[in-house]
């Protein structure tokens, strides 16, 4: 009995295999590094390090979250190798970056790590790719289109609601009045939201190029948005110390198209 070999044709193979779709890559969402210090067996170490819910929520979105660290060049280095940036809260900004001296409630300033994240924030704005930046990230957003900060909101507020004093971290909640119509509104829909919010800085001279969408009970201003920007959105509160993860998800959603 004679058996003919099994002939394979290897071009119509390998065309066969290139028809078949591929699955979609999972957008890549860059998130700020801190720097802190902490004492593990029972060493002195400074680590880089981001807050675990940040890094849970964008991956329950769908996305792979990727710590970034804040070195002199890594905006040009990594802006295109992203499809999103998280810019979380942290220490205070350096006010020489917007024409100030600091005010002596003004603390853990780190000049080269705010020129490294400024020029991390601007390359991923001039790729068209969505920024969500939160609280410290709000305030960067500002400087970066040349706005000013309150260095100490009690003096401006006549109260401390917005970070109350306590040994603990403690979060303030306060009253949100939304810009109707505006993108911030639109992820958080309910008639009176509320913020979950621990600084004591604040934008004072709204930087060019931005609009405010979003204010405390008191004027602060706690929203702002890129104008003209597919997704460049800054809020006051600290989103991602609630369960509230609809920022992350939106943050996702944008950056879903860049992944393709």
């Amino acid at each position: 009995m004679r058996v003919d070999p099994v002939r394979v044709d290897m071009n119509s193979a390998a065309s066969a295999a290139d028809d078949k779709p591929r699955p979609a890559r999972r957008p890549v969402i860059g998130i700020c590094a801190r720097t802190a210090p902490v004492t593990l067996q029972g060493s002195a170490l400074t680590v880089s390090l981001a807050l675990q819910t940040h890094v849970t929520y964008v991956a329950e979105a769908g996305c792979t979250p990727l710590l970034l660290p804040l070195l002199d060049g890594v905006g040009e280095q990594l802006a295109d190798r992203i499809d999103g940036l998280l810019v979380p809260g942290g220490p205070d900004v350096d006010p020489r970056l917007y024409g100030q001296r600091p005010h002596p409630a003004t603390r853990a300033m780190t000049p080269d790590a705010d020129r490294a994240e400024l020029a991390l924030i601007r390359a991923v704005l001039d790729a068209r790719k969505p920024v969500l930046a939160i609280c410290r990230g709000l305030q960067l957003l500002n400087v970066l289109h040349g706005g000013t900060l309150h260095q100490d909101l009690a003096e401006v507020t006549g109260h401390d609601g917005h970070r109350p004093p306590a040994d603990a971290f403690v979060l303030g909640r306060r009253p949100l009045k939304l810009l109707p119509g505006s993108r911030i509104a639109g992820i958080l829909p309910e008639a009176e939201p509320e913020t979950a919010c621990h600084h004591h800085q604040a934008v004072d001279r709204l930087g060019s190029g931005l609009a405010a969408t979003g204010w405390a009970d008191d004027g602060t201003v706690e929203a702002v948005e890129v104008v003209g920007h597919p997704f460049a959105v800054g809020v006051q509160w600290e989103s991602g110390q609630t369960a509230d993860k609809r920022l992350h998800h939106a943050l996702a959603r944008a950056a879903g198209p860049h992944a393709q």
